[in-house]
């Protein structure tokens, strides 16, 4: 790599490479793989804890006083209060793994004081390293990263992915993907989010979302949105979307196109629990169908406030304050202000007859008399010194 990386971000790219070494040689031996399953089509294989173990002994060993949040392990490791937190999902994509799809990869973000600013997403079937610090740009290998430039919905590729635990409201994201489908120009479903945030990054996707996502499946991908110029939140459009269990992302245009559609259907997965046993903050229970978002009431009133016709009081109708016992305020009346008669001095007003003057005579016309200075000619008075040069 060309340019000079932060020390962190070193250390996050030699673990994602570690793991990525571990996955690349489970993937020639699938068949003899213990796999195990956490859930309804969730699963875990030992490659998955492998290669969690090998990210975790790196970053601890570089640095022990870091925290940990793993999908597998949660917050087994590390240190329980530190402001610095890794996050980490060592196989993002286990089911196209099990089954010789080749799109999954290793997430890694580094989180201090619950803000990310170290990102690394690897790639290890296409040796393609996603990885961006915080205020130095997102980068692809050594090529920098921009999103798309496409304003319109109706002309973009859409990722997304669909819900397959237990306790997902498949009924509702049925309805939130046809309002999309119908929208944009076509949908994709890879099934590795972190893959398809770097994918909106890179301006491959023009616009990306999902629900039920935890935090290890988005910290990476979306601090390579920010840094290449993108938007990320959840469906209401909040930046307050790691633990909210649902995020959409695009560039800035497509982005604001996404969340007018998907506001209606935000908090529209149950506060089931998390992979690790607690129940994900944030994660709030489905609102009705027909009840309106808080977004949605606001922009109603708002709108009747101001189509709301103000009627008249009839006369002889005491006011409001009146009735109130309270008194009513004195109707101010128009002021005219009057302009001034400009004063007229004496020899200047219209009666004045036009004509010589009548002290002037018959004097003649010609230069003044000796000793006054002449008009427009720059000399001095006769007799009168030069002045003094500064």
């Amino acid at each position: 790599m060309s340019q000079s990386l932060h020390p962190m971000l070193n250390i996050a790219i030699k673990a994602a490479r570690a793991a990525g070494a571990i996955i690349n040689r489970g993937s020639q031996d699938l068949d003899i793989l213990k796999i195990t399953r956490k859930g309804p089509n969730d699963f875990v294989s030992e490659v998955d804890q492998m290669a969690e173990a090998a990210i975790i002994e790196v970053l601890l060993t570089a640095y022990p006083g870091h925290g940990i949040l793993a999908e597998e392990s949660g917050r087994e490791h590390g240190a329980q209060n530190s402001e610095f937190v890794w996050i980490i999902d060592p196989l993002d994509g286990t089911t196209n793994f099990l089954h010789g799809f080749p799109v999954y990869a290793v997430s890694i973000a580094l989180a201090w004081r619950g803000v990310v600013q170290q990102a690394v997403v690897y790639d290890p079937t296409r040796n393609d390293l996603f990885y961006a610090s915080r205020g130095r740009g997102a980068f692809l290998n050594d090529k920098r990263l921009r999103v798309s430039k496409r304003t319109r919905l109706a002309d973009s590729l859409v990722g997304t992915g669909f819900p397959f635990r237990k306790g997902d409201n498949a009924q509702r994201y049925i309805k939130m993907f046809d309002t999309v489908m119908q929208a944009c120009a076509g949908v994709r479903r890879p099934g590795a989010a972190a893959l398809d945030l770097c994918y909106v990054a890179a301006g491959w996707y023009d616009g990306f979302f999902e629900t039920g996502l935890s935090p290890w499946d988005i910290a990476a991908g979306s601090l390579m949105i920010t840094e290449a110029g993108g938007l990320v939140g959840n469906f209401t459009g909040d930046a307050d979307f790691l633990y909210q269990r649902e995020v959409v992302a695009g560039n800035p245009k497509v982005y604001g196109q996404l969340v007018t559609l998907l506001a209606p259907y935000s908090k529209a997965i149950k506060g089931d629990e998390g992979h690790d046993g607690h129940h994900p903050v944030g994660a709030h229970a489905a609102a009705p169908a027909d009840a309106p978002t808080a977004t949605e009431a606001l922009a109603a009133a708002v709108a009747a406030d101001a189509v709301a016709p103000i009627a008249p009081a009839e006369a002889g109708e005491p006011a409001d304050a009146a009735k109130a016992g309270e008194p009513a305020a004195r109707e101010r009346k128009p002021v005219r202000i009057r302009k001034l008669d400009a004063p007229q001095s004496e020899g200047f007003g219209s009666d004045r007859p036009r004509g010589p003057r009548p002290d002037m005579g018959d004097r003649p016309r010609g230069p003044r008399p000796d000793g006054d200075r002449p008009r427009a000619t720059g000399k001095p008075a006769p007799g009168r010194p030069l002045p003094t040069k500064r």
